[in-house]
């Protein structure tokens, strides 16, 4: 797409949704989201053969936004009000609007082919 891409996790962005999120020029991510292409208990069933190791699982799979900001999968953590999202709607709401008109506000001002550009070598970074 010749337009600037924000994705948000807001709850659970996982299999091809994460993939399909991970495509964008920025992603950000709520405080108490979880982002990964195949869930714990699939993890576990894989490695262990056992669903009882998705706690383990998840730990090692860095599902978390603050593990994943760290290693450049995320690029913001969006704080989530005392309780989660849901406790308080318009405060969250504002949260994820100044997020995302910032993001925005960055992503307009490169020329279409850097925008691409960047897309494509952020893209290619993962797993370096």
């Amino acid at each position: 797409l010749s337009v600037p891409i924000v994705s948000i996790v807001t709850g659970e962005g996982g299999s091809g949704g994460a993939l399909a999120l991970g495509v964008a020029d920025r992603v950000l991510m709520l405080e108490h989201a979880v982002y990964s292409v195949i869930s714990p208990e699939g993890c576990a069933n894989i490695i262990w053969k056992d669903t009882e190791h998705a706690p383990e699982a998840a730990e090692a799979m860095g599902v978390t936004s603050k593990t994943l900001q760290d290693l450049g999968i995320v690029d913001a953590t969006i704080e989530e009000p005392l309780g989660g999202a849901h406790r308080d709607v318009d405060l969250m709401a504002e949260r994820i609007r100044e997020h995302v008109v910032t993001r925005l506000e960055q992503l307009e001002s490169l020329p279409l082919d850097e925008l691409l550009a960047k897309r494509y070598q952020r893209l290619m970074s993962y797993g370096n």
